[in-house]
């Protein structure tokens, strides 16, 4: 059990949490007063800035960001994450201060044999685009924002790479803001809980110059982690988003590759 509870106030509910980390054999999943729901891409039931797990009445949302922090630790099974609310807290917008959380779980199970796609794969809709090539595992992530504080960006690494990414905050427009909370959204957004681009630029520095693009390869780590095993292979992501990653993972595995081993 990870001995340090985190509370905190999720960013589009409101609704204050507290979390826990608990080892315990079988997959990765979260826990509510109202059940369990695995943390499966076949059990996403809502991608609306954010990746929500559902199942029955179990609903628990962003989860993205401690998928990406279990991810980098090496864990795709072994850990129940309870939660009395429906939402995991936004803390600073980043994975960073889950790092501690996990790492209190000590070592991870064995990790799952990879998914081997055996010949390129490309998925796209609109200007979103998702592209593996078969390999040593990497990710690429680029994005492109009108807004003159960011503009085109790209990262690219490897899995010694991906905890670069950990700190790097989620963000906003000044301008999507009234939209966005008509919308029901942001209820829990303060000036700690992420990134606000005004006309002027960032309301706060920058961690990194390319901070907008790692967070983007934050959440990609952490949408992919939901397949439950890494894959072997250059996984290119341009103009994603939750949605961009889940209904790709969904078309991945309804044509899984077959096993290096099968090609001829």
């Amino acid at each position: 059990m990870s001995g340090t509870a985190v509370t905190g106030v999720g960013v589009h509910s409101g609704r204050r949490a507290r979390v826990r980390l608990y080892r315990a054999d079988g997959p990765l999943r979260f826990r509510t007063a109202a059940g369990t729901v695995a943390a499966h891409v076949d059990q996403v039931v809502a991608t609306d800035h954010c990746t929500v797990l559902g199942a029955g009445a179990v609903r628990v949302a962003t989860v993205e960001h401690l998928m990406a922090a279990l991810r980098v630790a090496g864990y795709w099974s072994g850990v129940v994450v309870e939660i009395d609310a429906d939402e995991l807290p936004i803390l600073d917008g980043s994975a960073a201060p889950w790092r501690p959380i996990v790492a209190e779980l000590g070592a991870p199970p064995p990790t799952p044999e990879p998914l081997r796609p055996s010949a390129p794969w490309r998925w796209e809709a609109g200007d979103a685009v998702v592209e593996i090539d078969p390999g040593p595992e990497r990710l690429e992530v680029a994005v492109a924002f009108p807004h003159p504080a960011i503009g085109m960006q790209r990262w690219a690494g490897a899995p010694d790479q991906y905890a670069d990414v950990l700190p790097a905050r989620t963000f906003a427009f000044a301008e999507d803001l009234e939209r966005l909370r008509a919308a029901g959204l942001l209820k829990g957004a303060d000036t700690g809980s992420g990134i606000l681009f005004g006309r002027d630029g960032p309301h706060v520095p920058l961690r990194f110059a390319n901070e907008p693009v790692r967070h983007k390869a934050l959440d990609a780590l952490g949408d992919f982690a939901l397949i439950g095993r890494s894959i072997a292979g250059t996984v290119r992501v341009h103009r994603g988003s939750h949605r961009t990653h889940v209904t790709a993972m969904r078309h991945l595995l309804a044509t899984p590759p077959r096993p290096a081993s099968d090609a001829t």
